[in-house]
């Protein structure tokens, strides 16, 4: 039931957070924005609202495959620990318990998300023109600015979905394009997805009224958004290198591996760098957690009623 709670979880997070995640995927491999309004503005000028949503349908169509796997995995990893360490799968488990099995879980994560977020990024940084009509021209609100038509054609997008995306990365740039950038997401996942874990049993610990063995519902949705902002802000520097990796496809590429994106990152832009889109992962990590801790344990304890 863990991976059935966890699937369901994951495509309520996905349907809340999106719109963000494209925003700060933009921010993170776009020089030309210099914040995050400024990145929505622009967005939403150029593309209208379907550019928030490029490249959501593979998400929808995995995140449930992936938060199954990532719950799935974290519940069983922790029950075989406890089981061997403390002679049941039902014993309490330590905290280095829990990190290890996070661990874990975001091992897992890495092979299967990593077409996915190649996909999702060269979608989400796919720019194009959002062709006016003369209806709109005439009623354009003052913060969009009619840009002058051009005198040609606009070319269309490189990519027409993500399943084509797919195919055309795996043709230009063979399997290796596929999992570009699968060692920053390798390093983004492990760590970050043991802070999840670990940082929602201490806060679901500390929120659980006395004489309760389970926080309320308001504990598990402070919890769950706690958890998630944590475990972005740990995870957000090879976040923005994951994200440069991956985008670097599109057109002559610039980084020969996770070292040289890294060195030249930080010495063209600075230390800052690194940490673009952290304070946007942290407002999207809170009501995206929220939706996905309570949807988990409501999905598991309704499951545990009907089978008792």
């Amino acid at each position: 039931m863990d991976f059935v709670a966890g699937a369901i979880g994951g495509v309520c997070g996905v349907a809340v957070g999106y719109p963000l995640d494209t925003v700060k995927v933009r921010i993170q491999t776009q020089a030309k924005y210099v914040g995050i309004w400024h990145c929505v503005r622009d967005i939403y000028c150029r593309e209208r609202v379907w550019g928030f949503y490029r490249g959501l349908s593979l998400p929808v169509c995995t995140v449930s495959l992936v938060s199954s796997v990532s719950f799935g995995t974290y519940r069983h990893c922790l029950a075989h620990i406890c089981r061997f360490r403390y002679g049941s799968a039902d014993a309490k488990p330590a905290k280095a318990d829990i990190t290890l099995s996070g661990c874990a879980s975001g091992l897992v994560r890495v092979f299967l998300t990593s077409p996915a977020e190649v996909a999702k990024v060269r979608l989400q940084t796919q720019t194009q023109q959002w062709h006016l009509s003369a209806s709109w021209s005439s009623t354009a609100p003052p913060m969009c600015p009619v840009p002058p038509m051009p005198a040609c054609s606009v070319p269309g997008p490189k990519y027409h979905g993500p399943l084509h995306c797919l195919t055309t990365v795996a043709r230009e740039e063979g399997l290796r394009g596929l999992y570009k950038g699968s060692s920053a997401l390798l390093l983004r996942d492990v760590h970050s997805f043991a802070t999840y874990f670990l940082s929602y049993a201490i806060l679901c610990e500390w929120l659980t009224p006395a004489g309760r063995s389970q926080p309320d519902v308001s504990g598990v949705l402070v919890a769950g958004g706690c958890a998630g902002v944590l475990a972005w802000a740990v995870a957000t520097p090879m976040d923005v290198i994951k994200s440069r990796l991956q985008a670097d496809g599109q057109g002559q590429q610039r980084y020969r591996g996770l070292l040289h994106c890294v060195v030249t990152s930080v010495r063209e832009d600075g230390l800052r760098t690194l940490f673009k889109g952290l304070a946007l992962n942290c407002c999207r990590a809170f009501p995206v957690n929220m939706v996905v801790f309570v949807t988990y344990e409501a999905a598991l304890r309704l499951a545990r009623g009907l089978l008792t």
